[in-house]
């Protein structure tokens, strides 16, 4: 792993990388939740072991926001801290410093609508996009009174649990959150984390509809019973469904990436699959132990279909998403 301070137009970014180095296909650039930075967001699911099959055959860039990354400098009093537009504005940067064509995006939360925005401007730059807790409509004028409310009665650690997780894995999972509060150095939240945090609430809505979408492979991830389920459910149905795949998980918590690695992971090599790399790559434990349903309901648009549902269940066999419908899967 390399580490590398990048020089934007609007500001530095920390970045990390490791990997193939294979400069023949895209790099998998992610972006971090609010509350975190990239390790914490994303050691879990790229140090699991059925993950290393796909670093070493991309260039795996994390990137951090600004002034959230382990050390960062202090800013000073009365800094102007980035947007979210700014912010999904100076990757192009990151691009251009590693010398990569295209990327596959990969973004929790607030990096999920970062890496959309920039997506929905540099359409040529991204070949596919992996959204876990995405929401991209703009905050109104209710979410941030009732922000405002919730600083009077809650801790700053207390809301980025409350956003980072659901209400009943937060009763179910003490160990996990206890294991995720340490490894965010909760006891030492600065302003720099309270400036990250609250920026989602000055976002813009990204306007995207069927007609003004991706161009690219997209496949939106969220936890059952996730804080920001309904707003991925609202996201899936105004892309395109003959390029986006839609895999809600059980037991996620809110946070697929850190409480089903296994899964995610699985999902991960079929998207990739799909894009056309990795195709001789063996399926891992998922695909072995376990046995899968496909059940279909269709609702005509034209002539095609709308969705299919994937569900594991006690017989059947393994079938990787179909490229030209919305995959809607339940794991």
């Amino acid at each position: 792993i390399t580490e590398h301070r990048v020089e934007t137009p609007l500001g530095v970014l920390h970045v990390m990388v490791h990997g193939a180095g294979n400069v023949r296909r895209p790099a998998i650039l992610t972006f971090h939740d609010v509350g975190m930075d990239s390790k914490s967001c994303f050691s879990t699911l790229f140090k699991f072991e059925e993950m290393q099959e796909i670093v070493k055959n991309f260039t795996v860039v994390h990137v951090d926001a600004p002034g959230q990354e382990d050390g960062a400098a202090i800013y000073p009093a009365g800094y102007q801290y980035a947007t979210m537009d700014q912010i999904s504005d100076m990757l192009p940067a990151v691009l251009q410093y590693f010398n990569f064509r295209t990327v596959i995006g990969v973004g929790v939360g607030a990096g999920a609508y970062i890496l959309s925005k920039f997506t929905l401007s540099n359409p040529e730059a991204v070949e596919g996009l992996v959204l876990i807790n995405v929401d991209t409509n703009a905050r109104g004028w209710m979410d941030w009174a009732a922000q405002k409310l919730s600083n009077l009665t809650s801790s700053l650690t207390d809301q980025i649990l409350s956003h980072l997780f659901s209400q009943v894995f937060k009763w179910d999972a003490t160990s996990m959150i206890d294991n995720t509060m340490q490894e965010m150095q909760f006891g030492h939240l600065d302003n720099q984390t309270f400036m990250f945090f609250f920026l989602p609430y000055s976002r813009r809505d990204l306007d995207i509809e069927r007609n003004n979408t991706f161009k690219c492979p997209v496949m939106l991830v969220v936890g059952d019973q996730a804080p920001y389920e309904e707003a991925a459910v609202e996201c899936n149905s105004k892309l395109d469904p003959t390029t986006t795949s839609f895999l809600k998980m059980a037991d996620a918590g809110g946070m697929p990436q850190l409480t089903q690695p296994s899964k995610l992971t699985e999902a991960f090599k079929y998207f990739i699959q799909g894009m056309g790399y990795m195709a001789s790559s063996c399926m891992t434990r998922l695909s072995r132990s376990r046995t899968t349903s496909l059940s279909s309901s269709y609702s005509m648009e034209g002539s095609r279909s709308r969705s299919r549902t994937l569900s594991q269940g006690s017989q059947g066999g393994q079938l990787p998403p179909s490229p030209s419908h919305t995959m809607e899967v339940s794991c």
